[in-house]
C-alpha cells in the first residue's frame, strides 16, 4: 500500500505545525514529531507515557544528511550508513546542535537512521527536516506494525496517521554505537549481526548493558497484556496444559519443530519456520493473543542467529518483570 501525495503533504503540514504523525517504516510504525521542536518532542513522551530520560531516534531522509545532525561522522559510521541506509539500522553518534536535548533524553549522543519505506521517505522529503519517532504505542507495550494497531491504541492522541500498509521487517532497527573506537550492538534488530560483521570485517559485541541509553532497553518492553513465560521448546506442550488446568487462558507460540502437535490451550500461534516471517509477524501474534483474551502466553526462544537474535531480544523483554501495584498483581 502506498500513501497518497495528498496524505504525505497533510502529514508534513501537521509536523510543521508542531503536531504528531504516526508514520510507517519498514520496521514498525513510529510516532513522529519535528526533531527540532522541543515542545512537539515533549508531546511524544506525554502521549506514550514514556520517561523523558529515554532517548528517541531521529529519522532523516538520506545518508547525505547525517552530518547535519551529528557532531562528526567517523569512517565506521560512514561505511555502515553507505551500506545499510535506507534500512533498519540506527547509528549512535555525538549530538549535533540541531538536535534538542529533549530528543536525546539529556544525552550528548543521538540515535539516527534512514527508514526504508517509500511513504516515510516521501514524508521526510516533503517536510524537509528530521523527525523523531519512537514506536507509536504506549510505553512498554507491543509495537504497532499496521496503521490499525496505532489507531486502536493511541486513537485521537495522534493528529494524523499516515497509512503505508503492514511493516515489512516487523521488529525495530538494530542500534549500533559508533562513538568509541570499537562499535557495539546496543539493540539487535532488522540488520543482523552477521551482516554488520561481514561489512566491518571484525566481530561485534552485544553487551548486556551499556552506559549509552537507547530505545528498547527497559527490562519490560514490547509486552502484551498477557504475561509471557519462556520455556524450552520441548516443554511448551506440558507447560501450556498445566497452566490451562490451573485456570489460565493460555496462548501458545508453537515452534516449527512441534508443527501438528496437539496442544491444550485457549489459542495457538504456529511460529513460521522462516525467521524473517517470524519477525514480521511477531508483534501481530502477541496482539492477536491479547485480542483472544489470553492471560498467559507460553513461548520459546529461537536460535539466536540472524533475525533470531532480535526476536529473542523482544521475547525476553516481553517476558520481563513488570511494575506491581500490589502483591501478586501486575500491570503494563
Amino acid at each position: 500500500m502506498t500513501a497518497s501525495t495528498k496524505d504525505i503533504e497533510k502529514a508534513a503540514g501537521v509536523l510543521r505545525a508542531g503536531g504528531l504523525v504516526a508514520l510507517p517504516t519498514e520496521t514498525v510504525y513510529g510516532l513522529g514529531a519535528n526533531a527540532e521542536d522541543p515542545a512537539a518532542v515533549a508531546r511524544i513522551f506525554q502521549v506514550k507515557g514514556r520517561p523523558p530520560s529515554h532517548p528517541l531516534i531521529v529519522h532523516i531522509g538520506g545518508a547525505e544528511y547525517l552530518g547535519d545532525w551529528v557532531e562528526d561522522v567517523p569512517p565506521t559510521a560512514r561505511l555502515l550508513a553507505e551500506r545499510f541506509w535506507p534500512g533498519p539500522l540506527t547509528l549512535v553518534l555525538r549530538r549535533g546542535r540541531r538536535v534538542p536535548l529533549e530528543a536525546t533524553g539529556g544525552l550528548e549522543t543521538v540515535a539516527v537512521r534512514v527508514p526504508d519505506h517509500p511513504a516515510a521517505l516521501a514524508l521526510l522529503s516533503a517536510f524537509g527536516g528530521g523527525v523523531t519517532a519512537p514506536s507509536a504505542n504506549r510505553f512498554g507495550s507491543v509495537s504497532p506494525t499496521t496503521a490499525g494497531h496505532v489507531r486502536a491504541e493511541l486513537g485521537e492522541a495522534v493528529d494524523f496517521v499516515l497509512d503505508g500498509g503492514p511493516c515489512e521487517v516487523g521488529v525495530e532497527s538494530t542500534i549500533v554505537d559508533v562513538t568509541g573506537e570499537v562499535p557495539s550492538i546496543l539493540r539487535p534488530g532488522g540488520v543482523t549481526r552477521e551482516d554488520l560483521e561481514a561489512v566491518l570485517g571484525f566481530p561485534l559485541a552485544v553487551p548486556s548493558s551499556s552506559l549509552v541509553r537507547v530505545p528498547g532497553q527497559h527490562p519490560s518492553h514490547y509486552a502484551p497484556r498477557a504475561r509471557v513465560v519462556l520455556v524450552e521448546p520441548g516443554k511448551i506442550v506440558t507447560e501450556a496444559a498445566l497452566a490451562q488446568e490451573l485456570g489460565h487462558r493460555v496462548g501458545v507460540f508453537l515452534p516449527p519443530s512441534l508443527t501438528g502437535t496437539q496442544v491444550k490451550a485457549h489459542a495457538v500461534v504456529a511460529v513460521p519456520s522462516s525467521t524473517a516471517a517470524y519477525a514480521r509477524g511477531l508483534f501481530g501474534f502477541l496482539r492477536e493473543l491479547d485480542r483472544q483474551g489470553c492471560d498467559l502466553i507460553v513461548a520459546s526462544l529461537p536460535v539466536e542467529e540472524g533475525l533470531g537474535l532480535a526476536i529473542a531480544n523482544r521475547l525476553r523483554r516481553a517476558a520481563g518483570p513488570r511494575p506491581s501495584t500490589a502483591p501478586g498483581l501486575q500491570e503494563r
